[in-house]
Order: C-alpha cells, then sequence, then structure tokens
C-alpha cells in the first residue's frame, strides 16, 4: 500500500519528545523523510532516531535551538543539502513557564517569548522562503489561546503571537499553492503536563470525551494537514481538544 507522504521531505522542530516526537513518528509512518531539531536531549533524540530507523524510517536528528536565527537556517540547509526544498514544516518547538503575572520575571518571559514567538517568527520566515510549491506549513500552539487559566498569561500571550503569525502567512504565500495552518491541542499528556492530580480529574470531567489528549492524537491532526486530503484548509486553527475548546 502506497503511503501518504511517500518520499516528501518534512522538517519538525522540537521534535524529540512528547507531541513533537509523535508528529515525527507519524510523518515517517506515512514515509515522510524527516529532519528533525531538538535543543539539549542527546538521548531522547538518538532514541527516536533509532526506534525510526529500525523500522525503516528516514530520519535525521539536528542540535538545534530554534531561537536562534542560525540555528534556525541550518535546520532547513540539512534539508537542502539533499538538492530539494522541503515539503512540510512543522513548527512544535516551545517552552513554558507558568505562573501568575504579578510574579513572572523578566527572564522568564523573555525566554517563552525568545523561543515561543520569535523562533516561531524565524521558522515560520525560514518555511515561507524555502518550502516547495504545494507544500504545508503547521504551527503548534495551544488550546488555552481560546481559554485562558490562571498562571498561563505569558505562555499564551507567547502562543498567540505565533498563531497570528502563521494565519497571516496563509494569505501571503496562498498563491504558491502552500497551505498554512494552526493546531492548538487541548490538555495532552507529556512529561511537561505540571498539572496537579486534582486539576487533571477535572479537566478530564470537563472534556466531553472523558480523557486527557494523548502525543499520537495531536499527530494524526497534524499529519492529515500534511496530506493532500487537506489541500483545501488553509489559514485555520485547528483544535484538537476532545471538545473541552
Amino acid at each position: 500500500m502506497s503511503k501518504q507522504l511517500e518520499n516528501k521531505k518534512a522538517i519538525v522542530t522540537g521534535g524529540s519528545r512528547g507531541i513533537g516526537r509523535a508528529i515525527v513518528e507519524a510523518l515517517v509512518a506515512e514515509g515522510a523523510h524527516v529532519a528533525f531539531s531538538y535543543v539539549n536531549n542527546d538521548a531522547a533524540a538518538s532514541a527516536t532516531v533509532e526506534a525510526l530507523k529500525a523500522k525503516g524510517g528516514y530520519v535525521t536528528a539536528v542540535k538545534a535551538d530554534m531561537s536562534r536565527r542560525e540555528d534556525v537556517e541550518r535546520l532547513f540547509k540539512v534539508v537542502e543539502d539533499y538538492g530539494v526544498a522541503p515539503d512540510i514544516v512543522v513548527n512544535s518547538a516551545g517552552t513554558s513557564v507558568f505562573k501568575p503575572i504579578e510574579a513572572l520575571d523578566d527572564d522568564e518571559f523573555d525566554k517563552m517569548f525568545a523561543l515561543n514567538t520569535r523562533g516561531s517568527f524565524m521558522v515560520l520566515r525560514e518555511a515561507a522562503r524555502r518550502v516547495a510549491d504545494g507544500g504545508r506549513i503547521i504551527q503548534i500552539s495551544s488550546g488555552g489561546t481560546a481559554m485562558p487559566s490562571p498562571m498561563t498569561g505569558g505562555y499564551l500571550a507567547s502562543k498567540a503571537a505565533g498563531e497570528m503569525l502563521a494565519l497571516t502567512l496563509a494569505k501571503e504565500i496562498g498563491a504558491r499553492g502552500v497551505t498554512v495552518n494552526v493546531v492548538s491541542p487541548g490538555v495532552t499528556k507529556t512529561d511537561g503536563m505540571v498539572l496537579p492530580e486534582p486539576a487533571l480529574e477535572q479537566l478530564v470531567q470537563n472534556t466531553p470525551l472523558r480523557r486527557l489528549g494523548e502525543p499520537a492524537d495531536i499527530a494524526d491532526v497534524v499529519t492529515f494537514l500534511a496530506t493532500d486530503q487537506a489541500r483545501w484548509l488553509t489559514g485555520q486553527n485547528i483544535r484538537p481538544s476532545g471538545g473541552l475548546v
């Protein structure tokens, strides 16, 4: 059986753990050749590459910080060194600090905006310049931008900026057949989840499908957007959240 993304060239930022890793796995499963970035966790990146290569996948890990312009450019060059333009770019890299606004210090605020906002700008800019005609660009945001809660103000502000960059980009490069969409997950089980158990249980009860999201739930939506089946979807913010938002 043919795979929907056979031989497509994809870039995924923040692909060694959590939702990012699930996206890498899903794209590779559909036949894409994926280069993903990671910052510090060499072991997680190596484990991802080894696991997917053992299944016959084509995947490369690139140690690169998406808050640094030279690293963003280097990640894209990894794909272009093969003589092709990327077909798919998924910007999943991000960082978070959850504190009340009055307790958030300048360094914490700046760290989130350096990666979540300025980093998104640089990744989306490179994607706009380099992605192949008819390509796919997908920005990962947060369902919280539609339903803010205490202690999320700085984080959600930085993510909302990335949404606006992506949704505007969709209108700027659509004439090339490139689609640009945002995926804003609801609460998803990853090792970065910091909510206490009672709060998680309350979220489950408030979710129509009565469970928390899994990284694969988000990755499947991203993979759909990367396929030709999503060719008529652009400039949209899709919220896979089990109905929570």
